[in-house]
């Protein structure tokens, strides 16, 4: 049965999600967008470290950024989720349970 190619944008999407901070960046943005400093102000942590998770999380398609004046706003790109939620769904819908058979020694 020959490998599945993954999507560049599906790896990222879940490498992006694999760290904490983001998560959390992610979770605040669910209701509202923000600008940087508050979510540096709710997350604790400076805008230098902040700015690298932001970067992975547009480049991964999970953000969005829209400036205004000087300031920079972010919130969630939803149809990027749905492109990962349909890609776990592949899983849940074609994957059979089936034992493995015995290694040969």
């Amino acid at each position: 049965m020959p490998l599945a190619t993954i999507s560049p944008l599906i790896a990222s999407g879940f490498h992006a999600l694999s760290e904490p901070l983001r998560l959390q960046i992610l979770d605040l943005l669910r209701s509202k967008e923000l600008c940087v400093c508050d979510l540096c102000e709710a997350l604790g942590v400076s805008q230098s470290k902040l700015s690298f998770h932001l970067k992975v999380l547009k480049e991964a398609r999970l953000l969005r950024a829209r400036q205004e004046g000087r300031w920079m706003y972010y919130s969630l790109d939803l149809p990027q989720f749905v492109v990962l939620e349909q890609h776990l769904g592949e899983f849940r819908r074609f994957s059979p349970i089936v034992s493995a058979r015995p290694c040969d020694d």
